[in-house]
């Protein structure tokens, strides 16, 4: 990627921006799907989703050259899974060990990174998930984003779909009742923090690569609680 590459519909220089998951029964690819809606939202940004399949997993190690190829080119990667019993999903662990080859050669080195989990308990641990895709992220030497959202629904006023209800910042969480199909993946709120996590990103990335202007969106609480109730007082799909 050059800066003389430029997205001719908006006029700015083009980043690209990977989000790369493993979903189970489809919770974390609603997520996952939404976090790339909004990182199309940025002018420049191209976005590709790569869903890791457990059938490119042979004697525990996955193996997919093409998209391999995809990270080394982006110059940011999201990640993310379910939380599985403390745990990033067995796929997704067998995608980590494949990343030994950039590990050795620092491919990924400064490339900007995100990571999100789905669970069906309200904890489920999955800030554990997050500090391993973290700590990951770390050692192929990528820099961290994490999600810039004030907490919801930590008050008597707030909602179960409030923006960032789960109160989590190194990076995206979202829960899911075990009994309900993917179609009603997460909540409304987890769904629009998922597309602001993802223009945060992709807005970062355009300003870590191309120097692009970029204003810090800061919001008081009073103003977040503001956002959720706005959110609860519409209907239809999630809007960023």
């Amino acid at each position: 990627m050059t800066v003389n590459d430029v997205d001719g519909e908006h006029n700015a220089p083009t980043v690209t921006v990977t989000v790369v998951y493993h979903s189970v029964h489809g919770h974390t690819r609603v997520l996952a799907e939404h976090l790339a809606d909004g990182a199309r939202l940025v002018p420049g940004a191209r976005v590709h989703l790569v869903e890791l399949r457990a059938e490119d997993v042979n004697a525990g190690r996955w193996r997919d050259p093409e998209v391999l190829a995809l990270l080394d080119r982006s110059d940011a990667i999201v990640m993310g899974c379910p939380t599985l019993m403390g745990s990033v999903s067995a796929v997704f662990k067998a995608f980590m060990e494949a990343a030994f080859t950039p590990f050795t050669t620092q491919a990924w080195k400064d490339k900007l990174g995100g990571g999100f989990t789905m669970s069906a308990s309200q904890s489920g641990d999955k800030l554990s998930v997050l500090q391993q895709l973290a700590v990951f992220g770390a050692q192929l030497g990528m820099q961290w984003v994490g999600v810039g959202d004030m907490p919801g629904n930590n008050w008597s006023g707030g909602s179960r779909d409030d923006v960032n209800r789960l109160g989590s910042w190194l990076g995206l969480m979202s829960q899911s009742h075990a009994d309900q199909e993917a179609e009603h993946a997460g909540s409304r709120g987890d769904l629009i923090t998922a597309q602001r996590y993802g223009e945060r990103i992709a807005r970062l990335t355009q300003r870590w690569v191309n120097a692009l202007p970029y204003d810090t969106p800061r919001m008081t609480e009073h103003e977040a609680r503001a956002l959720s109730a706005s959110l609860r007082d519409t209907s239809g799909a999630p809007a960023a």
